[in-house]
């Protein structure tokens, strides 16, 4: 009897969500100007509403990783979805700053746990040898969705005002919550779908579905590969955050780009940098079947990434238009995200039967990145006279102490062992 691939619905359902979630937090990067139009909001009330979304994100990081090491995905995920899109939906309700404010803040503690229950999956549901590869696809499908999001949101909004687009984005996740709800199962042995055959290939990771709260905080805290991982997340976040944030708005004042190109335009950070993802989630286990050493394909990989990130983004403050900009800044987010499916393939490498807790560990210090960056950008301008160049220059610095971070990473050894 041959083997089922149920597993890879698994990955089917971590893609479409991946690219639900770019979607609804992109998606008010390009609602901006819009919502500063009829709220009457400075671009400081917007960086902090920026901040409100990135610091709830941020500081749910854990628990909702925690809390799928506990109680498992299912759950979680199900309960994360709804909860972040009642207040996508809930977006387009509000009329003041504070009431905004509110709104993105509990949004974030929903998106919170997202990735971190994601990677928990194929923790639990892929064998070894197919776990980075799937974050590379995963990684690849959350960029292209916030690619498209600036087609959607325009195309969307000569349809309705950005109020009732909110609600729309809203609604497609409550559908995404139950149709996983009813599919997928913690543990693979569990579901019908999956033979015997099948059980035997995903059987070393199955072992690590059963739920737990017994996560070794002490040896989460103590380990310099663990907190290597942290600050390269920070590292890394930090300039990403802008492609999110800021993006449409340099276009428009940089670069007096209008809404017919703006779309076209903003797409290239993300569309490149999933290309990124996708890239270097097949290259690095083939780098590391080539030499002989997971540990050193990672860093390898990892560091070349943060380098050229570097400086490929401060090549863009010496382009001369729009669309060279654009294509310097999308190959910098290709580099970033040669980054991300090795610092994920780690959590769950270094995680083990915790990998949800670690990677939501990860992500909350990444997240803190998104706290400070779209904050730090108006004042830059502030006191630059409106310098776009400051803003990137100090992105490209950042991803540059990145490139000294990872070598001293242990991506592979679990902390079990550590």
């Amino acid at each position: 009897m041959q083997p089922t691939n149920s597993r890879h619905l698994v990955i089917v359902f971590a893609v479409t969500l991946a690219i639900l979630s770019y979607i609804d937090r992109v998606a008010i990067s390009y609602a901006a100007p819009h919502i500063s139009r009829d709220l009457n909001f400075s671009k400081t009330d917007m960086g902090w509403i920026f901040l409100a979304f990135s610091g709830a994100y941020a500081a749910f990081e854990i628990p909702g990783g925690w809390l799928g090491d506990k109680i498992g995905a299912r759950k979680v995920l199900m309960r994360i979805v709804l909860w972040w899109s009642f207040f996508t939906a809930a977006t387009g309700w509000m009329w003041n700053f504070w009431s905004m404010f509110a709104a993105r803040l509990l949004f974030g503690a929903g998106e919170a746990g997202c990735f971190p229950n994601i990677t928990k999956a194929y923790t639990t549901w892929l064998p070894k040898d197919e776990q980075v590869r799937a974050q590379g696809i995963t990684w690849l499908s959350a960029r292209w969705g916030g690619a498209v999001t600036g087609f959607l949101v325009i195309a969307v909004f000569k349809l309705m005002d950005w109020r009732t687009a909110f609600g729309l984005f809203g609604a497609i996740g409550v559908i995404w919550a139950v149709a996983f709800y009813r599919w997928y199962r913690d543990n693979p042995a569990d579901h019908p779908s999956v033979n015997k055959e099948e059980l035997k290939i995903i059987s070393a990771s199955a072992e690590k579905a059963e739920s737990h709260g017994d996560v070794p905080w002490g040896k989460l805290v103590s380990s310099g590969s663990v907190w290597g991982l942290w600050v390269q997340y920070f590292l890394l976040s930090y300039p990403w955050y802008f492609y999110i944030t800021w993006l449409p708005t340099y276009l428009q004042e940089h670069w007096k780009v209008g809404d017919g190109e703006l779309a076209f335009l903003g797409a290239f950070p993300l569309f490149f940098g999933g290309l990124g993802s996708l890239f270097s989630g097949h290259f690095s286990p083939i780098l590391a079947r080539r030499i002989g050493s997971t540990i050193t394909a990672r860093r390898a990989v990892a560091t070349v990434g943060f380098a050229g990130a570097a400086i490929l983004m401060y090549s863009v403050t010496l382009t001369a238009s729009p669309l060279a900009a654009m294509i310097a800044m999308g190959l910098a987010s290709f580099c970033n995200d040669l980054v991300m499916p090795n610092a994920w393939g780690a959590c769950m490498d270094v995680g083990g039967k915790y990998a949800g807790t670690l990677s939501g560990s990860m992500n909350m210090m990444g997240n803190f990145a998104g706290l400070a960056a779209p904050v730090i950008a108006p004042y830059i301008l502030l006191y630059t006279a409106n310098d776009w160049n400051q803003v990137l220059t100090v992105m490209a610095g950042v991803y540059l102490c990145g490139a000294f971070v990872w070598p001293f990473i242990d991506p592979v050894t679990p902390l079990k062992q550590g």
